[in-house]
């Protein structure tokens, strides 16, 4: 029988992650034809999240619980899981409950029929309005000026075969967007649409700086639309600035303007100085990842593995992007 992996990044998810649990099995119930494992990634949390996750993998030998030094990111806490998962298929899924475990068997006929991946994109969301309006302008952006065949919606919520899962473990890319990645590969993919339920269990943590990480990991991995951005806008203020120059000296020539004014200076100083910080900042976004790519420090540090309650040892990710296995801290 295959094997079918699920793996799910846990940060600060305690109220859910026994309803979550629960949830899990019972999708499995009806997936008679398939073994399984759940791999529950700890991406740091200071709640109680962790000894919930390691009670479950004393009572459950499907469980293994990895255990992150800190916080790492959600996206880097799934390419943990995805290096540590052995099913022929994986399935990736949020503890918030916001994205429903079921949809993991309406999933899994996709790929036997030979999708190498299913993604599910939000057709509705539940979410507030705060929350709605910067995501579907992200999605808007993102599906223009990145990558044409992101669905609308947007999706955290996929999944992916082995051969996919290899892909991904192989590009070990800092700072990257999952989703996007998975798009970029090419494989032939079926999308899915779902209703996304209002969060009902704990509190979220997506705020302004990680929302505003995401977006620029995004589009600084998949598009170069904000530096063609730079070299037009440039572009635009060298030749405005050139007709304004052209203007000046022609009334100063008629005697229009006998003195030049301050205050018409200040501005166009402002604003060409505002534009240029604006691109050198956009540009050291792209270098600044650059950077932190060649480096080459692990993507993610693991304090623990267990399974069925016992320390495992731990891999973690080589230079080369490959795995090498290291004893556990």
């Amino acid at each position: 029988m295959p094997k079918l992996s699920v793996v799910v990044p846990v940060y600060y998810n305690e109220e859910s992650l026994n309803f979550l649990y629960e949830r899990l099995k019972e999708t499995f119930l009806g997936l008679t034809n398939y073994t399984y494992e759940f791999i529950f990634v700890d991406d740091g949390s200071g709640d109680n999240s962790f000894k919930l996750l390691f009670q479950l993998s004393l009572t459950d030998s499907q469980c293994k619980v990895i255990r992150l030094v800190r916080n790492f990111g959600s996206t880097v806490a799934i390419l943990a899981g995805l290096a540590h998962a052995s099913g022929e298929v994986v399935a990736v899924i949020s503890a918030d409950l916001q994205d429903p475990p079921e949809m993991i068997k309406e999933m899994v006929p996709h790929w036997e029929a030979g999708f190498r991946m299913v993604l599910a994109a939000r057709g509705n969301r539940d979410d507030p309005f705060k929350a709605r309006l910067p995501a579907n302008i992200f999605n808007w952006l993102f599906r223009n000026f990145a990558l044409k065949k992101y669905p609308k919606g947007g999706f955290d919520c996929f999944l992916i075969d082995r051969k996919v899962v290899d892909m991904v473990n192989e590009c070990a890319e800092k700072n990257t967007h999952l989703p996007g990645l998975l798009i970029w590969s090419g494989f032939n993919h079926k999308v899915i649409y779902y209703n996304r339920q209002k969060r009902e269990h704990g509190k979220s943590r997506w705020n302004i700086r990680r929302r505003l990480k995401y977006f620029a990991d995004a589009f600084t991995a998949f598009s170069y639309f904000p530096l063609r951005l730079c070299s037009a806008l440039g572009l635009l203020v060298a030749f405005l600035g050139l007709l304004y120059a052209s203007l000046i000296i022609v009334l100063s020539l008629v005697g229009i303007i006998k003195i030049e004014g301050w205050s018409s200076l200040m501005v166009v100083v402002l604003v060409t100085a505002g534009v240029q910080m604006t691109m050198l900042g956009i540009v050291g976004e792209y270098l600044w990842r650059n950077f932190d790519q060649a480096r080459h420090r692990p993507i993610y540090i693991i304090e623990d593995i267990y399974e069925a309650g016992q320390p495992m040892k731990v891999e973690m990710p080589a230079k080369n992007g490959n795995n090498s296995t290291q004893k556990g801290l």
